[in-house]
């Protein structure tokens, strides 16, 4: 490593440590959860540079987007008076007494860490040699991918149904804000909406097609799809309220559902969890990567929009998709 490589490292690690001491330490709401999301970009800034791009793009993309977006959206609901302060000042006491707690815990997890440093060994290769050996029968040439969906898809699947399960949690606490379908009153917002939905679709496509052979694949791809479609609601764009009965719930739960169904179809077979037929492997994953990035990209911003949406029957204004419709009904 260079000796400007060695300064821009030391010069990342000592601003990610600032960061996270001034968003824990800021009595300013608002201002603690802007620089959370500076830190998760600075974050996925520093896995780049340790060699995870993988963890680098699902790191900005989730980490920091679409963490961040749910960050502001639950400050807005906490209402304005809560903006500029957190909601209680803490006493000298209490100040002190967390000081000492966070300060001993701190020591015994460095304590913990520097004994499990002391304990590993001088060079150990970890499991790359293993999956670079059986990469020929996962079905994909990246080997995070083949790990996440093959080697490891048990873990892969009980982290898609986690997140079904917090949507069912979103839904079941309230109901989600009505978009309205008129213009933003920004038309800073509607121009930039404008521009950046068809990049963020064609770089979500773009990292799901690539995800079989490089960094990327569907939780980076659903992300982003995610980020377009706050966008949109965000700018205006509302899609038609008939959508948000069975279509909407067929699209959060088909990824769950088909990688379910095939990782339990070797069962019925004789066979092993999430053992694909021999040749069948790379369709198999394709199948499955390109669903859950349509079932993530619902699920993330339904997240963000915080809510089940309402009732095809409710009586909420309808969009002028939905007017014309039963216009030529």
């Amino acid at each position: 490593m260079s000796g400007l490589g060695m300064l821009f490292d030391v010069v990342l690690l000592a601003t990610l440590v600032w960061l996270a001491w001034r968003l824990l330490a800021s009595a300013d709401l608002f201002k603690a959860v802007v620089l959370f999301i500076a830190f998760g970009l600075l974050l996925a800034l520093a896995w780049a540079r340790l060699g995870a791009p993988d963890v680098a793009l699902a790191e900005a993309a989730i980490g920091a987007g679409i963490t961040g977006a749910l960050l502001l959206v639950a400050l807005r609901r906490l209402g304005p008076e809560t903006l500029g302060m957190r909601r209680h000042a803490p006493t000298i006491g209490q100040r002190l007494s967390a000081k000492t707690l966070i300060g001993l815990a701190a020591f015994v997890v460095a304590f913990i860490l520097v004994r499990a440093l002391a304990l590993l060994p001088a060079s150990a290769s970890g499991l790359a040699p293993r999956v670079a050996q059986e990469m020929v029968q996962s079905g994909v040439a990246h080997p995070v991918t083949a790990v996440l969906l093959n080697f490891r898809g048990f873990d892969t699947l009980l982290e898609v149904a986690v997140l079904a399960l917090a949507v069912l949690g979103i839904w079941c606490l309230s109901e989600a804000p009505v978009f309205a379908p008129a213009e933003p009153d920004s038309p800073v917002l509607l121009g930039l909406a404008r521009i950046l939905l068809p990049l963020l679709v064609i770089a979500g496509g773009y990292l799901l097609w690539l995800g079989s052979q490089a960094p990327g694949g569907a939780f980076q791809a659903g992300a982003l799809l995610a980020a377009a479609v706050v966008l949109g609601l965000l700018a205006g764009f509302v899609l038609p309220r008939r959508w948000s009965g069975l279509p909407l719930r067929l699209v959060l739960t088909m990824g769950f559902v088909v990688f379910l169904g095939i990782a339990a179809a070797p069962l019925l077979l004789g066979g092993l969890l999430l053992e694909y037929p021999r040749g069948w492997a790379k369709f198999f994953i394709l199948t499955v990567e390109t669903l859950l990035s349509g079932s993530i990209a619902a699920v993330l911003a339904v997240a963000v929009i915080g809510g089940r949406p309402p009732e095809v029957g409710a009586d909420y204004p309808p969009t002028p998709e939905d007017t014309s419709s039963g216009g030529a009904a």
